[in-house]
């Protein structure tokens, strides 16, 4: 219960970080592109290093057990590109101009200023965008934090860099057209609770089934979407925002921060 209680307070503090990037927003007009650059860099290493090496490795152990070496390799593996599929298909029903991972500048959604009707759909479109995205990122965030808990501190900290530029692609708009800038940030902040009710939703429906084939399954599902959220979304968000070598530099960092974390925990 009390692993539980972690892992549940653990997705919480990543999903609603996406505040974060709504306070960013709501008090400076120019985006840090080099510190974003690097931190999205350093979140992609985190969450690719941590799920190559260590949750893909849990799945393939758990599911050998259960179904044998053979068969439980081979399923890990479909599980693994079937969390990337899952997640891919989410991404692909979200048109690009209301999708959260597309680029944005403070300064160019300042400039931009378009009607005030528009710019609210898009604000609203976009929490919507990240609600649908944060509810497998919160599953991957509890499983990965219950079953491992020493591993929990770093995934937490990759996706709640990783959610700060999502809290500014909410904020903007919803500001720009209401004026308000407490109501750019409830809405920043409450789409964020999409990562603790996919956490919630997962505990209720799989819990009572969990067993060794279940967890691979799972686990490696989550692995697959760790690694595509990074390839897909973060590296090429950190190349966006700042130069091709900073992003490099961080993702690098985050690879061996996430291994010396790890190596603490033999």
């Amino acid at each position: 219960m009390h692993d539980t209680v972690i892992a549940f307070v653990c997705t919480l503090i990543a999903g609603l970080s996406t505040g974060i990037g709504s306070l960013i927003a709501l008090i400076t007009n120019q985006t840090n592109k080099k510190f974003l650059s690097v931190s999205l860099g350093f979140s992609a290493g985190v969450m690719v290093y941590v799920s190559m090496i260590e949750i893909f490795a849990e799945a393939r152990e758990s599911l050998s057990i259960a179904l044998g070496m053979v068969k439980g390799n081979w399923i890990t593996v479909l599980a693994f590109f079937g969390g990337m599929l899952f997640i891919a298909i989410i991404d692909k029903v979200i048109p690009s101009e209301e999708n959260p991972h597309e680029v944005k500048l403070l300064e160019e959604e300042d400039s931009a200023r378009p009607q005030t009707a528009k710019l609210m759909r898009m604000g609203v479109l976009t929490a919507l965008a990240i609600a649908v995205h944060n509810f497998p990122e919160g599953l991957a965030t509890f499983v990965s934090a219950l079953q491992e808990p020493g591993i929990a501190i770093p995934i937490v900290a990759a996706i709640a860099i990783h959610n700060i530029p999502e809290g500014i692609a909410v904020s903007v708009p919803i500001y720009q057209a209401t004026g308000s800038r407490r109501k750019a940030f409830c809405y920043s902040f409450l789409s964020g609770l999409a990562e603790p009710f996919g956490a919630l939703i997962g505990w209720l429906l799989l819990m009572p089934l969990m067993s060794d084939t279940v967890f691979g399954v799972i686990f490696a599902g989550v692995a697959g979407i760790m690694v595509f959220i990074s390839f897909d979304e973060l590296l090429p968000a950190a190349h966006e925002y700042g130069e091709h070598h900073l992003a490099i530099y961080g993702l690098i960092s985050g690879m061996a921060v996430m291994a010396v974390s790890l190596l603490l925990f033999i």
